[in-house]
């Protein structure tokens, strides 16, 4: 069995792993019922003899003594791993997983960068190193951090660039949540624009996730809870916004509707990883056969369904409208519409009561409207994990690296150079040691080449499928 380990940097990276380990614990109990440490739990949690001290030695079989998260959690505030480490979940992170400091990064990407990176880079790569250690094969890091802010996009990808140097072999899956255009962080386009550049050359995957899109979802669950027409037939618990059966319900906060839904994304990308499928999916086949070309490694994603009907039987026209879902506009984690853009490769990660003719039937069903490459026509990855998420009998989530990330791309650079042809709030990054102009237009210029690489793939949409050449042998 393979491990993974959580890197959580920043305010937003902190709270939405806050409710991934929640979620997940709220999972493998509902699954573990005997208490017994398996080969599930191994994956993501460590499970350790605390009779010894706080950091005694890994318990490999039998009962479940003190579980401890797989993760490292970096911030340069103190509050969010304070509140974390108060709260419920204190239990199953200790201080040696902590790095932290009280200052902030300002908003600034050159102070998490440049200034926190090189001031904690031997603590975190000891840390880091550590984790490893405590792993029989160490196949992935997930970071986890917002591209806004100061630190979850400078210190973010600072990490993501020590991962790559320190562990080559072990693959990096990138969860970035991107900004709106409301969004109250003035510099939060230099930063995003900054952050790209380090995630274009350092990630093996990323997982783009627009706030904008997070606060739609929250807002159309509610709108149709409020308005009754859901009505009394929702199932308890099966909201994929809610926390109700964990341990935080009691005290929400306005974000957790919107981080519950990464979360649950996270949970979805790692279900096949933690339990038993009859049709099992590693996290290295997802880079393997949605990633073509290196850059081109951005993955939308999109959940189904956002809530569960309170009856136990699935009828298939039920469970095709949950693929059907997965493909609309109105799901995706970013504003886009792949339907109306053109795939690359796309993977559906099914958990439940599902069975693979289901799986291959909407395939089927879905593939016309749908506009694949021409060199890549069967370019579908499929993995059934059969344990569901708690409060479901089925979900899915599906992964496709598709052109309509590109408008995202776009309004992004626009933004930056609304600021950056007036030259406005440069000073503030200009005077952080090792920060040089060249910094920004090297970053632009790094995602208007990823733009140009989208332009290429969509101008061949539509055009005459044509075969391969084939070798031709001289008589």
């Amino acid at each position: 069995m393979t491990q993974s380990v959580v890197v959580q940097v920043g305010q937003c990276g902190n709270q939405v792993g806050c409710r991934f380990w929640d979620l997940a614990l709220r999972e493998h109990a509902a699954v573990n019922k005997k208490g017994i440490y398996d080969e599930a739990l191994s994956s993501f949690f460590r499970n350790v003899d605390t009779r010894s001290g706080a950091d005694g030695p890994d318990i490999y079989k039998g009962k479940i003594c003190s579980l401890k998260a797989r993760a490292l959690l970096i911030d340069m505030e103190e509050g969010v791993v304070n509140e974390i480490l108060q709260g419920p979940l204190r239990d199953v992170f200790d201080s040696k997983q902590l790095i932290t400091d009280v200052s902030g990064s300002g908003n600034n990407w050159a102070v998490g960068h440049k200034l926190y990176g090189y001031q904690y880079r031997e603590n975190i790569v000891e840390k880091l190193r550590k984790m490893a250690e405590h792993c029989d094969c160490l196949q992935c890091f997930f970071i986890i951090h917002s591209m806004g802010g100061g630190t979850g996009s400078g210190l973010g990808t600072f990490v993501l660039n020590l991962l790559e140097d320190e562990f080559p072999e072990v693959y990096r899956f990138v969860t970035s949540v991107y900004p709106s255009g409301e969004d109250d962080v003035i510099t939060s386009p230099y930063n995003s624009v900054l952050a790209m550049k380090e995630l274009n050359e350092h990630a093996d995957c990323v997982l783009p996730i627009e706030n904008e899109s997070l606060f739609d979802i929250v807002n159309k669950i509610n709108q149709m809870m409020s308005s009754g027409k859901l009505g009394s037939t929702v199932k308890q618990n099966s909201l994929v916004t809610s926390s109700a059966g964990s341990a935080k319900a009691l005290q929400e906060k306005p974000f957790d509707a919107m981080n519950n839904i990464v979360a649950n994304l996270l949970l979805n990308l790692t279900s096949s990883a933690r339990f038993e499928g009859s049709l099992n999916m590693d996290l290295n086949e997802i880079s393997m056969n949605l990633v073509p070309f290196p850059r081109l490694h951005y993955l939308v994603s999109s959940l189904t369904p956002l809530y569960t009907l309170a009856d136990i039987n699935v009828p298939s026209r039920r469970l095709d409208q949950m693929f059907s879902d997965a493909f609309s506009r109105d799901h995706q984690l970013i504003q886009a519409d792949p339907k109306h853009s053109l795939y690359l490769a796309c993977a559906l990660l099914v958990r439940g009561n599902v069975q693979v003719s289901d799986l291959r039937r909407n395939i089927e069903r879905l593939k016309p409207s749908l506009h694949f490459v021409s060199w890549n026509q069967e370019g579908w990855k499929t993995g059934l994990c059969s344990v569901p998420p708690v409060g479901h009998s089925h979900s899915l989530l599906a992964l496709a690296n598709n052109t309509c990330v590109k408008p995202t791309f776009i309004e992004l650079k626009d933004r930056f150079l609304k600021l950056y042809k007036k030259k406005a709030h440069l000073h503030h990054y200009l005077q952080i040691d090792g920060m040089e102009q060249s910094c920004f237009t090297e970053a632009v210029s790094s995602l208007s080449d990823l733009i140009e690489e989208y332009n290429e793939l969509d101008a061949t949409k539509g055009g005459p499928r044509t075969d391969p050449s084939r070798l031709k042998i001289a008589v």
